[in-house]
Order: C-alpha cells, then structure tokens, then sequence
C-alpha cells in the first residue's frame, strides 16, 4: 500500500539545483515552458526544465510495475527497506523494462519507446519532485538512460505536494485517454485498491477509471481471489505465486467472476466447486474457450469425479464429514464447506504450491534454489493435472457439441413458428392497406408446402409410437401423396 518513502541522499542538494533552474526559467526571456498537471479535481501549471538524467530518481511507489515487484522476494524486501540504494534503482530499471507478462523477458514496448526517442527525442516532459523522483517518465527514463542521452525535460511538483498528492498525479496522467501506454491488468487493480484505501466511495473510483462501479467490484473480487490463491500456493512459508503471475488471465478471470455470482445464491456449494475447477484450469493455461467448458453440465456429468480420482493421494483420501466452524461466544455452529468443495481446494492447493515451485527460477538468490529433484516433481504434478483436465475439458466438449446437436433441429422449428408468428401479423397489415402481393405469398405458401412435406417424412422414420406433434404433422401431409 501507499506509505510516505523517505528523502533520497543528496535531496537537499538536488533540491537546491531544481530551485535554481525553475527561476532561471521563470526569470528567462521567451515564452515558458509549462505542463498542467490534475490531481484530486484540481489543477497546477508548473514549469518544465532540463535536469541531468544521473541525478533523477525512479519512483517506488510508481503503480506501472506495482505487480511485477514480486518478481524477485529478496530484491522487493530490500527495495521496500532501501528504496534510492543503487541495488533498488537497478530493479526498478529492470522492472520498467520487463514484459507485463513474464518479467524474465524484455517487454517490444519498451524497445519501440526507445526506438521512437531516438529517432524523434523526448516530446512530452516527465514530471519530478523537488527531490528529483520520477512521478511521471519512469520508462521514457529507464530508454533515455540505455540511449546514453545526459538529461531530460521534467516538469517539476510544488514542494507542498505530499506522497498522496504524488501517487494522484500519476494516477490521473494514467487514467487520461490519449495515454499511450496503460498500466497492466493486475497494476490497474491495484490502483484501484489503493484508492479504496484512501477513502474513496466505488463511485469515486470507477468515475475516475472511467467504468461501471459493478466493474469496479468485480475487480476487487478478483484481486482478492488472487491475493487467497497466492496465499494458498505457499507451502510451509516457503515462495509462494506472484500478483504477476496471473497478468494475462483478465478475460478468463472475469469470465469466472460473472459465473460465480450467478451460481453463489443458487447453490454455494455448486459455485465453490466451480471456482475451484476453473482457476485450477486458468492456472494450467486453458485457453478461454476451454475454460468455459467448466460450467454446470461440467458437473452434471461427474466430469469434476475423474479429475479427483486422478489426483495424486486421492486413494488414501478419508471420507470424513466435515466439521462446523463455532463462532466465538456465541456457541453457534455454521456448517462448514462439503467434503467435495473441500477436496476440490485440496487438490487446487497441489496444483498452487506445485506452480510457485516451478516457477521459483531462483535468479542467483541463496536459500531460493529448492534442487532440480522437487522442481521436477512439482512440474510432474503439472503435467498430470494437465493431462487430466484436458481429457476432462474435451470430454465436456463432446457432450456440449452433442447437447448443441440435439437441440438444434427443435431451436430451428421454433424460430420458423415465430418466423410464421410474424407473418400472420404481417398478412393482416398488408391485407388492410391493400398491399399483399398475391401471387408471391401463393409462391411461398408452395415453398412451405414443400418444406413441411420434406420435414414429415424425416420426423416419422423409425418412429413407432410418434408424439402428438409429430403425428399432426404426418397427418396433414398425408394428403399430399410422396414427393
């Protein structure tokens, strides 16, 4: 969360420097250069100087990598502990020039900025403290520095300005449409948690990220998902799953979330169970299509059975019922989850810690490295539940391609009545104002003479007992002779 960070060394020294240049700015002949800067429905002018790149700061608390922090436990503690050492700087160096994604790879954005800086230069100034923070241009920072370039044009805050009014400013730049890069997923939700966290209402959040506040509570719901299932993946204390670890999964997420509130006042235990069942699948990098296979008929065909049966220990699974949860002081029981929601977070808690094993790549870190032998046994367990799921994930594909072509001769019947429906009505019309052309709607009562014939004799065949409709219309056709 937002916290107030301490001076950098030499602030006072530096903040002599940025006072000096800012009035040599305003006392200059020329027009000023200045940026306008929105924070908390208020506006600033503030003036825009050159400052020696070497001697700017890159921001902490900066929401762009807030979630790819994580990337490296160690160097995120001392960051936190030590944010201007050299050591903290070089991460967040790192980090600004990370994939989203997958922070061990170079993000193509970051090198198309560079490559547009050093074609075109800097067009829009960052923004800085008076202690030389990067509030604005962290990237823009990080490319100019690998370029070689010596300074860069920064508007400069007020010196009022507290760590609150800071992070505002960023936010509000971010949030603005013409914004050419945006914060990642899991850095938007952040944000968004952060703001709740200083005491704005929903509405207040979502105007300013520019969504509907029940978006706004479906991302809380899902960041609170993934800060549980982070929780979950850490086995005995160890290195558990990272807040960067679930960027890419928004749409799938999202997808959960909706079907979760659908299902939760129906049937909790149902709901529970499904959760379960569709992180686990999100978790193995199902794709979204797969993903959605996981739904009720899911359930209604045992598939979620196999999946247990197959998990590791599942043979030596005892089947107990489940204790109530005692409120403290009041001696009341609350019945506790079912055993089959229970053993579906069992087995998603294997799959969990087994991830945050195999994705620990250690970077050189001591007491990080758990040996090739347990990684390889996590990445087993992986590529069993895959195996598992998939088999499970295209037999509910089967059936749904099965269910679909059961249902889809009736589903054409009914839109053809409704299609009839609507002709009644438009027949009546025609007929008042004297509109109908008689000799088309003749043609088409032909057409639909041929059709029902063709549709009777295919609904009748092998049928010894037809049903009331069916034997209606074979009865009405009859008449008519073979085609």
């Amino acid at each position: 969360m937002m916290r107030e960070l301490p001076a950098p060394p030499q602030a006072d020294e530096l903040s002599e420097l940025i006072k000096k240049k800012v009035a040599e700015a305003q006392t200059a002949g020329g027009t000023r250069e200045t940026v306008t800067v929105d924070w908390n429905e208020q506006k600033a002018h503030v003036d825009v100087i050159d400052l020696p790149l070497s001697k700017l700061y890159f921001n902490p608390s900066t929401h762009r990598i807030r979630a790819q922090r994580s990337h490296d436990a160690v160097r995120d503690a001392e960051l936190d502990q030590n944010p201007w050492s050299a050591d903290s700087q070089d991460y967040l160096r790192l980090l600004l020039q990370a994939s989203p994604t997958d922070t061990y790879l170079r993000d193509v954005d970051f090198d198309a900025l560079k490559e547009s800086l050093d074609e075109f230069g800097q067009n829009d100034p960052g923004l800085v403290t008076h202690h030389g923070v990067l509030v604005n241009g962290n990237t823009r920072a990080a490319a100019l520095r690998e370029l070689g370039v010596q300074s860069m044009r920064v508007g400069v805050l007020p010196e009022s300005f507290t760590w609150a009014d800071i992070n505002a400013v960023e936010l509000s730049l971010q949030l603005r449409r013409d914004h050419r890069r945006d914060y990642s997923y899991i850095n938007r939700i952040i944000a968004m948690e952060e703001q709740a966290g200083l005491g704005r209402t929903p509405e207040q959040i979502a105007k300013d990220f520019r969504i509907q506040v029940r978006t706004y509570h479906q991302e809380r719901w899902i960041l609170a998902t993934i800060r549980e299932l982070i929780k979950r993946s850490q086995d005995a204390g160890g290195e558990g799953l990272r807040l960067v670890d679930w960027e890419g999964a928004q749409e799938r997420l999202k997808e959960l979330q909706r079907l979760y509130v659908k299902l939760e006042t129906l049937d909790r235990d149902q709901a529970e169970i499904l959760k379960e069942l569709r992180l686990a699948a999100i978790l193995l990098n199902f794709s979204k299509t797969d993903v959605r296979h996981i739904n009720e008929d899911f359930l209604k065909e045992g598939l979620e059975q196999r999946l247990l049966s197959a998990a590791p220990g599942s043979e030596a699974r005892p089947e107990a019922k489940p204790a109530g949860v005692v409120i403290p002081g009041l001696g009341v029981e609350i019945p506790a989850a079912s055993s089959a929601v229970a053993d579906m977070k069992a087995l998603n808690d294997r799959l969990l810690r087994a991830a945050a094993v195999v994705r620990n790549k250690n970077d050189g870190n001591e007491g990080l490295d758990l040996g090739n032998e347990v990684k390889e046994r996590a990445q087993s367990i992986l590529d069993d539940a895959r195996k598992s799921f998939d088999e499970a994930i295209e037999a509910a594909g089967r059936s749904a391609r099965l269910r679909k072509r059961k249902q889809l001769a009736p589903a054409r019947l009914a839109e053809a009545c409704a299609s009839i429906d609507q002709c009644v009505s438009d027949l009546v019309q025609a007929r008042t104002s004297r509109s109908l052309d008689e000799e088309a709607f003749d043609d088409a009562v032909v057409k639909l003479r041929g059709s029902l014939l063709k549709l009777a004799q295919q609904a009748g065949r092998g049928l010894q007992d037809p049903g009331d409709g069916v034997a209606w219309l074979m009865e009405a056709v009859a008449t008519e002779g073979p085609q």
